[in-house]
């Protein structure tokens, strides 16, 4: 596993073409959910790049789908900022979980790995009663985990794919944010993640595209209602990343090589590339930003 500890931040100027791995990738599929650590190559969460400077000391967070990809990029940098971390995740994530919670520890943080499935509503209200529990208090909730199943055509998706993609990207983000809300207090914020999708949608995605569009609303709904108590609600809305959403069906496996090809930028992008959009959405230096989605996709028009 790289090194938790990086020594100091890289400020060199880098072409962005260039800065990671671009196609074409090794063909490659996996069984859901997925693991970061069986993928070719695999992907960057900010292991060994990202440095934190304090802007979320003392802070206490809860991350769903936080073992990998996006979700694990936020809990290390989290972590790495002085925040504590509670992280959600599939119990057969348990890799790479084990690994976020080293790192998490490695910079000196508490780690609280909450394993279970957030398609069941009494696990939400349970992940989040955990949380507080263990973490003392909640200041910081991000709604990251998702689930994605391309279908080249709509007449193949069945109605318990369907309700999977919407009971984990919407009735899980539904349940577990109802669950936080009595245990957040004014300065707090909530991070959903969204999605190119939520603007451009893939043809293959149609099931998944509309649970991101839910959640642009459901982002922007909130933070009109929550504003007078002083809680910040905003989205992230990735374009094309490198997580093992990808080759565990989220895109079809013989596009898999060339993905993230047709960004401007003509690569995906990895999870430590969004991360310090999470962090500044969740500290205290954006206290004028809510409702609003930041979109990062390699140059693809997000709107």
């Amino acid at each position: 596993m790289p090194s938790a500890k990086p020594a100091e931040r890289d400020t060199a100027l880098k072409d962005p073409q260039d800065a990671y791995p671009r196609p074409p990738f090794a063909r490659q599929e996996q069984p859901r959910p997925g693991l970061a650590c069986r993928m070719d190559p695999r992907p960057d969460h900010g292991e060994d790049s990202y440095v934190g400077s304090g802007r979320l000391r003392g802070r206490k967070a809860l991350i769903t789908g936080g073992d990998s990809g996006i979700g694990r990029a936020a809990a290390i940098a989290f972590a790495r900022e002085g925040a504590d971390v509670a992280f959600g995740y599939l119990p057969e994530e348990d890799e790479d979980a084990a690994e976020v919670v080293s790192l998490i520890e490695a910079a000196g943080q508490k780690a609280i790995p909450l394993p279970g499935d957030i398609q069941s509503e009494e696990f939400c209200q349970q992940l989040v009663a955990a949380a507080v529990e263990k973490l003392g208090g909640l200041d910081i909730l991000v709604n990251n985990a998702a689930y994605q199943q391309a279908h080249e055509s709509f007449a193949d998706i069945s109605t318990e794919s369907f309700d999977a993609t919407f009971k984990t990207n919407v009735y899980a983000l539904f349940w577990i944010t109802k669950a936080a809300l009595p245990h957040l207090k004014p300065g707090s914020t909530i991070v959903n993640t969204a999605s190119i999708n939520t603007y451009d949608p893939s043809e293959v995605l149609f099931d998944y595209a509309a649970t991101k569009a839910a959640i642009g609303s459901f982002t922007k709904c909130l933070a009109k209602q929550l504003s007078g108590k002083g809680i910040r609600v905003n989205a992230v809305a990735p374009g094309p990343y490198w997580t093992p959403l990808q080759p565990s069906g989220g895109q079809p496996p013989d596009k898999l090589p060339d993905f993230g090809s047709d960004t401007p930028l003509g690569r995906p992008g990895q999870p430590a590339e969004i991360a310090p959009l999470y962090v500044l959405l969740a500290s205290s230096e954006s206290p004028f930003t809510s409702g609003e989605i930041f979109a990062s996709t390699g140059g693809k028009p997000a709107n």
